[in-house]
């Protein structure tokens, strides 16, 4: 375990610091690596949910820069399999600072926006509370089901205008630590997160 990490193990960190740790451990994951967790995260999330109700399924394509997990495993696998349920990405509003919810086909032409992130062009927005499930992404996150991302604020902004039963999954390369220590009531958690070795459950009060 690299030295970082076994600092952020030991001892409480905030999400700054867990996000410099996280941030450079993600980069520096072999792509053989990459490949075979994204792999068995995908075969993880096939094996444990259950799709056949879910219509509008949000997920991430991944920020190559920041080497995320490649959620293509299972996007392509749902277009196979779960020809009705919809996929979802994420493309940001530069006007509003608030991520929108787009069509996502195996038929969409894809852009960079100005952070570089690929976005379906010219797709059709569906609303918040439509989703029926999200695969967030995130740096790292916790045992209360707490998370860290990249610091913009917008997918805690995002999920609080889903729907109250609307699952929320993480997608994660390591292991939970112990306690983001600045966590507070404006995160929203987590139901649950998925890492190559496991799934993480998390019990909360939904609202």
């Amino acid at each position: 375990m690299p030295k970082q990490a076994r600092a952020a193990k030991r001892f409480l960190m905030n999400k700054s610091e867990l996000r410099k740790i996280y941030l450079d451990r993600q980069k520096n994951i072999t792509p053989s690596a990459r490949k075979t967790q994204s792999r068995q995260i995908a075969a993880r999330f096939f094996d444990e949910f259950e799709l056949s109700s879910t219509k509008f399924l949000h997920l991430f394509l991944p920020i190559e820069k920041f080497n995320e997990i490649q959620t293509f495993f299972i996007i392509e696998e749902i277009w196979r399999r779960f020809p009705r349920v919809e996929t979802l990405v994420p493309r940001v509003n530069f006007q509003t600072l608030e991520i929108e919810n787009v069509r996502f086909t195996a038929a969409s032409e894809l852009t960079e926006n100005i952070w570089n992130i690929a976005e379906p062009l010219n797709a059709e927005i569906v609303a918040d509370k439509e989703i029926d499930a999200v695969l967030v992404p995130l740096l790292c996150f916790d045992r209360q089901g707490f998370r860290v991302g990249y610091g913009k604020g917008f997918y805690d902004k995002f999920l609080r205008q889903t729907r109250s039963d609307c699952l929320k999954i993480g997608l994660s390369y390591f292991a939970p630590i112990e306690k983001i220590s600045d966590a507070n009531e404006f995160d929203v958690k987590l139901d649950c997160c998925i890492s190559a070795d496991e799934i993480y459950r998390f019990e909360h009060q939904r609202s």
